[in-house]
């Protein structure tokens, strides 16, 4: 029997009552500065300022609702599947993280507007920009860090016969270390990065080369993985030391090599969440390593040679249980 997904509380709180609150503050602000805001206002900024324009409403609603569907996208996403503390963790962070980013920016660009008769002469909206960016990161990393972790579920079910084992002697230790990598995303990022640095330099655009920066911590952290089998389990690093993910050995039912499909069983590449809360580091289509875990849960991910993998594993766990 599959147990309950826990923290359902927590989850609903921190993705869907949390972000809806904070959604409502732009509105809180746009109605008390109404009189000093210009109308219209303006929405849309490009190198030369301001480009587009919108009524006060026309401003608050599309940010309020964009931030409505994702907080509710995550929140049943956590909720239903969230039987691993990365499910809650990532629907926790996007949900709060876009809904304070949106807010922030929204605030802040109007905030620069009050007292105007003209709103074209906005000035000073790339540090505002940054700003959101910083806002909505450390607010989803503030999310994750909340989002209540996972309780120790060890099993002594004996690992299945039919699991792949190697032959090991009962004194006789070993290790598997491989790389789970997507070069293609590695390339395309970092020349992304490097372009957005070059850019903001030229421009002199300060948000360009934060947005850089970022981008550049984000592709590290989800095209190059080490993964490794030991006494200690399954552990997958990123080369920013985060994420980093673990299955003990107590908590292993059994592993195999499959098959994966990316974009059919988990809606694309990178680290992502499946069909169930079936989690991922997926990389590329092909073989991978899939770790059958207690509590209902599941873990892949893309790598060579995952077979060796998946019998040291089975091994390992299956002695841990011996005695």
């Amino acid at each position: 029997m599959t147990p309950p997904v826990p923290h359902r509380t927590a989850t609903t709180v921190l993705t869907l009552v949390v972000p809806l609150a904070v959604a409502a503050v732009p509105f809180v602000a746009a109605r008390a500065w109404a009189s000093q805001l210009p109308d219209p206002v303006a929405v849309h900024f490009g190198p030369d300022g301001p480009d587009g324009f919108s009524s006060l409403a026309g401003a608050l609603w599309p940010g309020a609702i964009a931030t409505v569907v994702l907080a509710a996208a995550c929140w049943a996403v956590a909720f239903f599947w969230g039987r691993t503390a990365m499910v809650r963790r990532i629907g926790v962070a996007t949900a709060l993280g876009l809904a304070a980013f949106l807010a922030t920016l929204l605030v802040g660009t109007l905030s620069l507007q009050r007292g105007l008769a003209d709103a074209a002469d906005v000035v000073g909206v790339d540090p505002m920009i940054t700003l959101a960016l910083c806002v909505g990161l450390g607010v989803a990393a503030l999310g994750a860090w909340l989002a209540p972790g996972d309780a120790p579920l060890p099993t002594t079910d004996p690992v299945p016969a039919r699991a792949a084992m190697l032959d090991l002697a009962p004194d006789e230790s070993a290790a598997w270390v491989t790389h789970a990598e997507s070069r293609v995303a590695l390339v395309l990022g970092g020349s992304g990065a490097a372009l957005m640095l070059v850019l903001g330099v030229a421009l002199s655009i300060p948000a360009l080369p934060v947005t850089a920066v970022l981008l550049a911590a984000v592709v590290l952290s989800s095209t190059w993985f080490t993964v490794t089998v030991d006494r200690r389990g399954l552990t997958v690093r990123s080369a920013v030391g985060w994420p980093r993910l673990s299955v003990p050995l107590d908590e292993v039912v059994q592993a195999a090599a499959v098959t994966v499909s990316p974009f059919a069983e988990f809606g694309g590449w990178g680290y992502r969440v499946g069909q169930g809360g079936r989690v991922g580091v997926v990389l590329r289509t092909g073989e991978g390593l899939q770790v059958e875990r207690s509590g209902g849960r599941s873990f892949v991910v893309t790598v060579d040679d995952a077979a060796t993998g998946a019998a040291l594993l089975n091994t390992l766990a299956a002695r841990s249980r011996v005695g």
